[in-house]
Formats: structure tokens, sequence, C-alpha cells
């Protein structure tokens, strides 16, 4: 967990609480070390937030300084729980994660009463999807932020194989199957790869410049606001 997240925790885990709460508990919630929690506590009274206490005795916030919660309605908090669902199960590590880190600072500051309602949610995700669980979601996603050129070995849908250098612009999810939106060096026009069909793929350490005529918003227009009908 990062240093950010630890404090955020901590500041709202003592929010609105009448008694000390002690140290050991703290460490234990956030999986770190008593000197840790020692740690931050003391840096953020430096900063100025008005938190009392010790060292063997607990913590609590300074009486006339709580923090206001943030306020989410029993239906909003369902549906940021059942998207951490679905993030968690078909989207990459890294999403997961930061959906995951999101959903408990938001739970740390609810009324327990909301956060069971949600917790009880019956919407359901399944097990991690094969490209989520691979990291190939991971990969390809990380190549759009950086636009790196991709060199594939794809498959079409007769299991025809041809070798296509790509511009990679967007990832989508249609329920059943990823499809990865890009500008096809090979085609000169924009295509869409099904991830479960690139048999391999790597950068080939050129960085590509997104232009009016060949980027996102271009890739839109082309697909029409479905980017589901531009077949690669």
């Amino acid at each position: 967990m990062r240093r950010a997240d630890r404090l955020f925790l901590i500041i709202h885990a003592l929010r609105g609480r009448r008694t000390a709460l002690p140290a050991r508990q703290l460490a234990q919630t956030l999986a770190v070390s008593l000197r840790t929690v020692y740690r931050d506590v003391a840096d953020l009274q430096l900063s100025g937030v008005p938190i009392e206490g010790e060292a063997g005795v607990g913590y609590v916030l300074r009486k006339g300084s709580d923090i206001p919660p943030l306020m989410f309605n029993a239906d909003e908090l369902e549906a940021l729980v059942v998207g951490t669902r679905f993030v968690r199960a078909f989207a990459g590590e890294r999403l997961a994660n930061g959906a995951q880190a999101a959903l408990l600072k938001i739970e740390a500051v609810l009324p327990p009463e909301l956060q069971q309602r949600a917790s009880r949610s019956r919407i359901l995700a399944p097990a991690r999807w094969y490209e989520a669980k691979s990291g190939l979601i991971d990969r390809l996603h990380e190549a759009i932020a950086a636009h790196r050129v991709l060199q594939l070995d794809y498959r079409d849908e007769g299991g025809r194989a041809s070798a296509r250098a790509i511009e990679p612009l967007c990832l989508a999810f249609w329920g059943g199957v990823w499809t990865l939106g890009a500008w096809c060096r090979l085609r000169a026009d924009f295509r869409n790869f099904r991830p479960d069909r690139i048999a391999t793929f790597e950068a080939t350490g050129e960085i590509f410049v997104e232009t009016p005529e060949r980027g996102f918003a271009a890739y839109l227009r082309a697909a029409g606001g479905d980017a589901e009908t531009i077949d690669a």
C-alpha cells in the first residue's frame, strides 16, 4: 500500500471516534508495523492534522475537528462495489488493484450499515478473465498509454496469419471479448484486433504521435460511435 493511501486511511479510521484507537489495531488494519504507524501519525501531526494521543495509548482526532464524510447513498455505493468486481474480473492487474484501493478508501468513511448493504450485493463477476489473468490487458494498456508501435503476429477468425504493425489507441470490452482499437499500418486504416487472437506481439521501439486523422477521436468517428463495426 502506498504511503499516501495509509495516511488517508489513518485519518478516516480516527474520524468520529470518541475513544482512542490503539496503534496496534491500526497496524493490523493497514498490514504494517507499529513503527510505521508511529511514524505516519507523527508526520500527520507535523503537517497540521489535529491528531491527539501517543504511542502505547492510542489516537483520536481533536474534538471539534472532525472531517466530513463522503456522501454516498446505498445505490451509489453498490454501483461502486459492483464496478470494482467487474474491473477485478475483466481488466488488468493494475486497474484491479487501483479499483480495490479506491473502494477501500471510500468504505473507510462510510457508516457500517452502508458498508454491509453494499457488500451483500447479488451482482457478481466471474473468476478473472483469461486476458486479465495472463497480464495481456495490462501490457496492451501500457502500450496505449505510452504510444508504442506494436508488431503483431495475428490470426483472423479463420486462423489465417498476418503480421501487423499497429498504433494502439484503446481497449473495449463487449461482454464476451476484448477488442484492441488501432491504426493498422498494413491496411492504412483503423482496425479492431481481438487480444485472444494475437499469437505474439512486441514493441518496435518506435513511439507514435496521434494526429487528427489517425488518433483516438478519428477512430471513434470512423466507427460511428460503435467501435465494434471496424473489423480487422
